[in-house]
């Protein structure tokens, strides 16, 4: 963190850590720190299933048979093999918060503090930052996808406010709340972890 923070701003700007995954690498930096299962379970319920789609992309992309483009970024040849190196951290982060929910417990508040967080970053991200463009350089654009999948273009299937309506309440019903089931059924609770 004390090499990728700095080189992110100065490469990509301050809005890079507006990207879900990068709130969550730093959530759960604060949350190792300072011992919270309540950070280091928002950054699980807000990225586990997206980060783990981000690796199987990133598996298929290096056996030539991407899935979903997400990971296409890694193979361009405009960012240098150090940058690419340090989003490298998509790949273990998943895999860390996994053990330190395991490790730690879960605790139940995560899914409305990362749901009303991304009520908060989403929008941002839609009204005030660069939507996709055709030669985006190093300039996050797109960030969160609130334009659709691409960096490069928006998507077409739906107007962009429906869109951007379906990824702010589909991602709680879709990808937070499963999440938040899931470890609430298969972890401990952090409460009773810690009383142990």
């Amino acid at each position: 963190m004390a090499v990728m923070i700095p080189v992110y701003l100065y490469r990509y700007g301050p809005t890079n850590f507006l990207y879900f995954c990068d709130i969550a690498l730093l959530l759960t930096l604060a949350g190792i720190w300072l011992e919270s299962p309540l950070l280091i379970s928002m950054g699980a319920v807000g990225i586990l299933l997206p980060q783990l789609v981000w690796v199987i992309d990133f598996i298929a992309n290096v056996a030539g048979l991407p899935v979903t483009g997400m990971t296409d970024y890694m193979f361009e040849a405009q960012r240098s093999l150090f940058l690419r190196g340090l989003s490298l951290f998509h790949g273990w982060l998943p895999f860390l918060l996994f053990y330190l929910v395991w490790r730690i417990g879960y605790d139940r508040r995560a899914l409305p503090a990362w749901t009303l967080l991304s009520f908060i970053v989403l929008p941002i991200c839609y009204f005030f930052l660069p939507p996709p463009q055709p030669k985006p350089g190093l300039m996050p654009v797109n960030i969160n996808y609130v334009w659709g999948f691409s960096d490069h273009a928006p998507q077409a299937w739906v107007p962009p406010d429906v869109w951007f309506a379906g990824l702010l309440f589909g991602l709680p019903i879709l990808v937070y709340w499963p999440t938040h089931l899931l470890l609430r059924r298969f972890m401990l609770q952090a409460a009773s972890r810690q009383a142990d």
